[in-house]
């Protein structure tokens, strides 16, 4: 069977074609800068050449139909007609306390995405989007949802709320619903086979860095903890997210630089944490390369931003009694090498020995990067969110026609 993976963002749209017989990626690419000036479909060819198709795209269903009509296409295509694809699955991010796995999409399922949007105003809508446009375009395809939120379905009452007024969360839904679940759920289920561990009775850190982060804390393959809160601004320092922060100083800008909610919303998520620090950029490999230059204030942002992610992780060690596999994932989690080295620095009380020769070689692939005599095994595991949501939904398809 073959399977379209969707990945619809705010303006973009990710997608992957996989031929789930054989796992082979058969098509994958990029529709990018939807509605602004300048947009674009990238796509790598299965040589690895990597093609530019310019052309405007005005909003999400164009940029469905734009990908559909390059899978077929006689110049850039790998399939003769859309009916070769047998599902398309999709990330949504939030699915709330209604869903704590994924699910064959229908219109109660739509109808309950929907109610998410207030949880997810930035991502709910473009992925219902893609939704929708496959509905249009592929009448009666089955479609899956994968939530980024259910991964942490499993975390207990006492981490998930928030010390507020408990009629709030009985109104409002207000708790803590964790995001990247996919992500997470992949690489502390893939690192345990390339360890060769059981997965149910290890103690789990990851840490999924990239220009988003966040941390979780696995215990016996059930995520207990995890950084991101309501909506993926909590926790760590982000590329352009402010992590966590004082909620006193949102109310004190907001009266000083008299913002309302919309522009505080803007503030905290699109012009803060590494960008907002350094006054250069979002992109962490520019951010180094300022660093190596001396510039100060790329300086302070690395020094937050690493100083972060190891209090994030002594902290889980102290949740999960200890910590047996620690494990960076994402792209800065996979290829930032002084990233890594600045985390684990001086954490051997905790039994955390990085190897700096293995850490200095090792770039987006799977590896130990720890001395043999570390306690905790330190270890890189690059994510493939596409490829879980593909399982899940190939999985989901093989137990509906079971049940018929």
């Amino acid at each position: 069977m073959k399977i379209l993976v969707l990945n619809c963002g705010s303006s973009s749209i990710k997608y992957k074609l996989f031929n789930m017989d054989s796992h082979e990626v058969l098509a994958q690419g990029a529709v990018e800068k939807i509605g602004l000036a300048g947009s674009f479909l990238k796509l790598e060819l299965p040589d690895g050449q990597k093609v530019l198709l310019e052309g405007e795209v005005l909003e999400h269903r164009a940029g469905i139909e734009y990908i559909l009509g390059v899978l077929i296409s006689d110049k850039y295509g790998c399939i003769k007609s859309m009916d070769e694809i047998g599902a398309v699955g999709h990330r949504v991010v939030h699915g709330g306390e209604q869903f704590n796995e994924s699910v064959l999409i229908d219109e109660e399922v739509t109808n309950m995405i929907e109610a998410c949007i207030d949880l997810a105003p930035l991502h709910n809508p473009p992925n219902l989007k893609g939704i929708y446009a496959i509905n249009e375009f592929m009448p009666g395809t089955p479609q899956v949802a994968v939530f980024d939120t259910a991964f942490h379905q499993t975390l207990p009452d006492y981490a998930y709320f928030y010390p507020l007024p408990y009629s709030l969360y009985e109104k409002h839904n207000i708790r803590r619903y964790g995001f990247h679940g996919t992500s997470h759920r992949y690489v502390s289920k893939r690192v345990c086979e390339f360890l060769d561990v059981p997965y149910n009775s290890q103690r789990i850190i990851t840490a999924h860095v990239g220009n988003g982060v966040s941390t979780a804390a696995i215990l016996n393959g059930k995520s207990i903890d995890t950084s991101m809160g309501m909506n993926p601004v909590e926790g760590l320092m982000m590329g352009t997210r402010t992590g966590d922060i004082d909620p006193g100083v949102i109310s004190y800008v907001m009266e000083k630089e008299h913002l309302g909610t919309q522009g505080v919303s803007t503030l905290i998520n699109k012009f803060s944490g590494v960008l907002g620090i350094s006054g250069i950029s979002s992109d962490m490999r520019e951010i180094e390369d300022a660093v190596n230059r001396g510039e100060e204030r790329a300086i302070l942002a690395m020094k937050m931003y690493n100083y972060r992610i190891k209090k994030y992780i002594g902290s889980y060690a102290a949740v999960l009694g200890g910590v047996d596999i620690l494990v960076f994932t994402g792209g800065v989690g996979e290829n930032m090498v002084s990233m890594r080295k600045a985390v684990c620095e001086n954490m051997e009380y905790m039994g955390i020995e990085l190897d700096d020769d293995l850490n200095g070689a090792t770039q987006s692939r799977e590896a130990v990067i720890s001395k043999p005599t570390s306690k905790v095994k330190v270890v890189i595991i690059p994510t493939d969110e596409e490829l879980t949501i593909a399982q899940d939904t190939s999985q989901i398809l093989e137990n509906a026609v079971v049940a018929k």
